[in-house]
């Protein structure tokens, strides 16, 4: 698409964006012009309570498909550029304590096949900070010598170390799970399988997540444990570019957003602190 290297999810992510543009029955992709697009935009993130980072991965969209109409003489002009984007607002990570991590995944009953499966996949994205898509393009061939080889953003390949307690549910994750989940099949080469010895997909992996934060009355993403393994690290005193090699970051101010959040969460239970002496002191 448009000669750029996308990844299957950035792709994705494009062309669901793009198909409800044209599910409009009363926009002509040939004819439509920036004020159809901007009311366009408006009905779209009113609908789906859209994040400004959602909106902007809708522009990018937008852009990137228009940019072809006029590669393929569609269109000579670009709409969606007279669109001026909304400023970003730094947002912080969403993150949950290592209470709040120990209590989800110890809800995850491993009993069975599946939940132990589900469980071995939550360990790990939170030992190592991985991405959803990490996790799920991981292959059996990727664990060795207890270090977790994974392929990140623009095939950026990281060494990770696996925690204690993660290793000890991949090993019997390997040993006895995942081949009875295969059986007698065909089976890729992919770490994390299915009922029916395929693939675990993203949607697959969400739907599970979404289940076992409901069960415990928390909000959280699969990205969540991601978030939460870099601020756990530095809360522990891990230093900063350590961090950034974990995570996979190519660049440290991504990982510097995590500092902010331990200054802000320093700064509340300071200010929680000082209300409470005021409070005695005037008592």
């Amino acid at each position: 698409m448009m000669q750029r290297r996308l990844s299957e999810a950035t792709l994705s992510v494009y062309i669901f964006e793009v198909s409800r543009l044209l599910e409009r029955e009363e926009y002509k992709v040939e004819s439509i012009e920036s004020v159809h697009l901007e009311k366009f935009l408006m009905s779209e993130s009113q609908a789906r309570s859209l994040s400004a980072a959602s909106m902007d991965k809708l522009l990018s969209s937008l852009r990137s498909f228009f940019k072809y109409l006029q590669l393929q003489k569609i269109r000579e002009d670009n709409p969606i550029l007279l669109i001026t984007p909304s400023k970003k607002k730094t947002k912080l990570p969403q993150i949950i304590s290592q209470e709040e991590v120990d209590m989800l995944l110890g809800s995850i009953d491993s009993r069975t096949d599946l939940g132990y499966r589900d469980r071995t996949l939550f360990e790990l994205i939170y030992s190592c900070g991985l991405r959803i898509s990490e996790a799920c393009d991981l292959e059996v061939a990727d664990y060795q010598n207890h270090t977790l080889r994974v392929l990140g953003k623009r095939n950026k390949m990281r060494i990770l170390p696996i925690g204690q307690i993660a290793e000890e549910y991949l090993k019997k994750y390997l040993g006895d799970i995942r081949p009875r989940l295969v059986g007698m099949r065909f089976s890729s080469k992919s770490l994390f399988v299915g009922r029916r010895g395929k693939k675990l997909t993203r949607q697959g992996v969400y739907k599970r997540f979404t289940e076992y934060c409901k069960m415990c009355n928390l909000d959280a993403k699969v990205h969540t444990l991601r978030h939460s393994f870099a601020t756990h690290l530095l809360e522990g005193g891990a230093d900063l570019r350590s961090v950034q090699e974990l995570l996979g970051h190519a660049d440290i101010q991504t990982t510097q957003i995590y500092t902010h959040l331990e200054t802000s969460q320093l700064q509340h239970t300071y200010e929680a602190f000082h209300d409470d002496g005021l409070q005695e002191d005037t008592e």
